[in-house]
């Protein structure tokens, strides 16, 4: 007997309900980002290992802990990729995408993966949309960036209500050292009431402890300093200057001293938007933030910028909840089945007429009886049932049933066409 086989450890097939899901995510950025000048881009599912640990840090949990690597036949370290940011910046620097002052607006949708524990919403493999806004540094490209994201959930079905927008800077290179300093001599006071990694983090990420998820260590991390109060003054106006964009423009926030990203390269503008259920304590759906030292990191010219990333499977278990039906299409199907042997062929050049004239049209090609046809008819969710027996052949025209109503009724060719297409 031969061996039966699933597939790995904290990975899933996309099939059915959540590959409808997938493509609505993908088609509704693609609507929705392209209303702001957003163009696609597709990298590579691996990169040269230095993208990730230069780009993401290598005191971060994603390089130290959470990455596939492997060596190629060459000797090369690849890894494949744990996000996508870095391996955009990449391909600008290397496209010239951002030279003389350019900028360029991109946004991306894929598989992403992290060698990390599988539970609800987080896979090794998992997938992404994201957006990036290369080589711009004005207030109101973050305060653009975020209406973005917030659209592109009103798209998807959500409603304000449902969400809660957090908002923090994380200051830029000026005043950040200092205040990391601040924070690792905090954890260092604190070291007998923190998890191990967050007495680790205290000599390498001290901010990270921040997104702790431990409750010991979150209510430690309560009194610790705020950043708030040690921005320098550009910094300060910077935040200052979004979030009254966001005011004028009317969309809700909570300012969140806690929130910090989890990549090294964020500089300034932070900012997340959680869902109020379905997700339980783990309830973000998606954020980024600006990293204005990014193309440095990688070998490229200052190029001040700005992103964010969506996890797909986090998103469905938000529309779940929201009792919003993803998977359902807004075309109408559309069966033509035919009556017996004879009509098979006249069944399938009906078809075809239909789908060239970009109807979802199906039929049978198993030779089943037209009770087994309807039932497939049925089950694939069709409006209407166009039934091609001798007598409609030899009238020129279908009996067309309502699925609904269960109401039938003749048509001619000609006008069953012009009826489904108008």
């Amino acid at each position: 007997m031969a061996q039966s086989y699933t597939a790995p450890k904290g990975t899933h097939d996309l099939v059915g309900a959540s590959a409808a899901g997938w493509d609505f995510l993908q088609e509704t950025a693609r609507t929705i980002f392209s209303r702001y000048g957003y163009a696609s881009i597709y990298t590579p599912l691996f990169e040269n290992t230095e993208v990730f640990t230069r780009g993401i840090g290598e005191a971060t949990d994603v390089v130290g802990k959470e990455m596939y690597t492997f060596e190629d036949r060459g000797g090369r370290s690849l890894t494949l990729r744990p996000e996508n940011t870095a391996g955009v910046v990449r391909a600008a620097i290397q496209a010239n995408l951002c030279v003389d002052g350019a900028s360029a607006k991109l946004y991306y949708a894929g598989p992403q993966f992290r060698y990390e524990r599988p539970q609800k919403g987080r896979q090794r493999q998992f997938y992404q949309v994201g957006a990036e806004s290369l080589g711009n540094t004005s207030p109101l490209a973050d305060a653009e960036m975020i209406m973005m994201l917030w659209d592109y959930f009103l798209a998807l079905g959500l409603k304000p209500r449902q969400m809660t927008l957090l908002v923090n800077s994380m200051g830029d290179e000026t005043c950040r050292p200092a205040y990391r300093d601040k924070v690792a001599a905090y954890l260092r006071l604190h070291a007998d009431k923190l998890c191990e990694d967050c007495v680790r983090r205290a000599d390498t990420n001290p901010l990270r402890a921040f997104d702790c998820k431990k409750e010991s260590c979150r209510v430690v991390m309560d009194g610790a300093p705020a950043l708030k109060d040690s921005l320098c003054d550009d910094c300060r106006a910077h935040n200052d200057a979004v979030l009254s964009v966001l005011d004028a423009a009317g969309l809700k926030y909570q300012l969140d001293p806690k929130l910090v990203r989890g990549l090294d390269y964020y500089t300034r503008t932070v900012f997340e938007i959680q869902v109020n259920e379905g997700l339980g304590t783990q309830n973000a759906i998606g954020g980024g933030g600006r990293y204005d030292g990014l193309f440095q990191d990688l070998g490229g010219k200052p190029t001040p910028s700005i992103g964010f990333a969506v996890g797909a499977e986090r998103i469905m278990l938000a529309l779940d909840a929201a009792g919003i039906d993803y998977a359902a299409s807004t075309q109408k199907v559309i069966y033509v089945a035919a009556a017996a042997e004879a009509q098979r062929e006249a069944a399938l050049s009906m078809a075809m007429e239909l789908r060239g004239r970009g109807l979802i049209a199906l039929c049978d090609l198993q030779d089943r009886s037209l009770k087994s046809q309807f039932k497939q008819a049925d089950k694939a969710g069709a409006a209407f049932v166009l039934i091609m027996g001798e007598d409609e052949v030899a009238r020129g025209g279908v009996t067309i049933r309502n699925m609904e109503s269960k109401e039938e009724r003749f048509v001619t060719l000609g006008g069953i066409v012009k009826m489904l297409t108008n």
